[in-house]
């Protein structure tokens, strides 16, 4: 994303930018509602800042709103949580037309079962059995505020919001709870991996294309558009 969105503000700018996100996604991850800070000394009207880089960007993206605020505001720093959705498709056949924007799995799924090892993650834990190995994350310690599981029709829809997450935190937990739904674990298996500490007991990664990077919360004082 950065590598398109940098260049196309640059375009309305007349000067190099350079962004900070409210948090990364892996190449194959997609985000509803990222929010995005940089600094600049051009003067331009809101509307510049939307219609006018959208004419720079690819179809796959585009910016939403502009909103002008202080120097002491950090897209990353000064969010208050984040909320994530991986869509899951449990049917027999593998999805075509979604294939690129959603998760898969052929095994009929006990969603009540999920449903009672995703309540073991809610509150604050040390995820190191759900981070990667690439996580550059100083501390593994996270606050999960909510995880709910969604069934409509063949799809399950797990929304997560917590304060932060870590490297590939989300598609490690959905991983973790497909084996509970298939039935190769008991939902408290969930609680021994959380003790645990080791990822080389969890379950594998999920793959990335049913995930959603879906909301990011601030403080009212900073008047972003919700």
């Amino acid at each position: 994303m950065q590598d398109a969105l940098e260049p196309a503000l640059a375009q309305i700018a007349g000067a190099p930018i350079a962004t900070t996100c409210a948090g990364r996604t892996d190449r194959g991850v997609h985000a509803r509602n990222q929010v995005v800070h940089f600094d600049t000394e051009a003067q331009r009207p809101a509307s510049a800042w939307v219609r006018g880089v959208n004419s720079h960007l690819p179809d796959s993206l585009a910016v939403l709103w502009a909103h002008e605020v202080g120097g002491e505001f950090h897209a990353r720093y000064s969010a208050r949580s984040r909320t994530y959705v991986y869509r899951l498709l449990n049917r027999a056949v593998r999805p075509a037309l979604d294939a690129s924007y959603i998760g898969w799995f052929h095994l009929p799924l006990d969603v009540e079962a999920m449903r009672a090892a995703a309540a073991h993650f809610v509150g604050e834990h040390d995820f190191s059995a759900f981070r990667s190995s690439e996580c550059q994350a100083k501390s593994p310690v996270r606050t999960i505020y909510q995880i709910s599981l969604l069934k409509e029709s063949e799809t399950i829809s797990c929304v997560i919001r917590a304060n932060a997450f870590l490297h590939h935190m989300v598609r490690n937990i959905v991983g973790t709870l497909v084996y509970v739904g298939k039935g190769k674990h008991p939902p408290a298996w969930v609680k021994e991996l959380l003790l645990a500490k080791e990822r080389s007991k969890a379950a594998p990664t999920f793959g990335p294309e049913g995930l959603y990077l879906e909301k990011v919360e601030y403080e009212a004082r900073w008047g972003l558009p919700q």
